[in-house]
């Protein structure tokens, strides 16, 4: 699934400030961010966004089987135990985005935060892929990957590095840090992303669930 990231290059329609699709504002030294990218900020009771391309689109590279169980199973799930643990509460009404940075709470996790930054990543990571991705980006995404890498082939093998030695659940990103102006490869672990690090996340992959689903699915299937 590495592989698919990597490929697919740069197609999530960010910006901060240097793409179109994100906003960014301040508060308490968080650095907040809604994602558009053509659905609109969701408030109140939250919905699964189905993907942006047929459930076989990434084929031969993730299932159709793989990615059904993943986006219909387990990102399904993600979005109906958030709304369950937010319902009633003060949380009601705010944006995604809001209930991840308020339920982070500087490191100390309130209960919502891991299906809500779930849902959040899921949503990220499904646009961060394409069918028939591949190559390299173009434009000053490229400018910058260079300047920051040196060159795209760098920043696949660290990118692919950082998927494939983060322990465990977690995320590799693409991020750029508005502190340092400049892109970064990180890790993060869990449900954990980069809008609880002053991070503004261009690029992802799940390096957890993706692999290991891949095999359970096939392999009950074959049994």
């Amino acid at each position: 699934m590495v592989a698919i990231a990597v490929a697919a290059g740069i197609t999530t329609p960010l910006t901060f400030p240097l793409f179109p699709g994100f906003r960014r504002s301040s508060r308490s030294s968080q650095l907040r961010m809604s994602q558009k990218a053509g659905h609109g900020v969701i408030t109140g009771k939250f919905e699964l966004r189905p993907p942006p391309y047929p459930l076989d689109a990434l084929e031969p590279h993730m299932s159709r089987s793989t990615f059904e169980y993943h986006w219909g199973k387990h990102h399904r799930a993600y979005v109906d135990n958030l709304n369950k643990q937010i319902a009633g509460t003060e949380l009601t009404g705010k944006t995604l985005e809001d209930v991840i940075v308020a339920t982070y709470n500087s490191g100390n996790l309130l209960p919502p935060f891991n299906n809500a930054a779930q849902v959040w990543n899921h949503d990220f990571f499904w646009e961060s892929m394409k069918p028939g991705g591949g190559g390299k980006p173009s434009g000053e995404i490229l400018d910058l990957i260079n300047r920051d890498f040196g060159s795209f082939e760098e920043f696949a093998k660290e990118f692919k590095t950082a998927a494939a030695t983060q322990f465990g659940s977690g995320w590799a990103w693409l991020v750029y840090k508005d502190k340092d102006k400049k892109l970064a490869v990180v890790q993060s672990p869990n449900a954990v992303n980069p809008l609880v690090l002053d991070q503004v996340p261009l690029l992802t992959v799940d390096v957890w669930e993706v692999i290991n689903q891949k095999f359970s699915v096939v392999h009950s299937l074959r049994r």
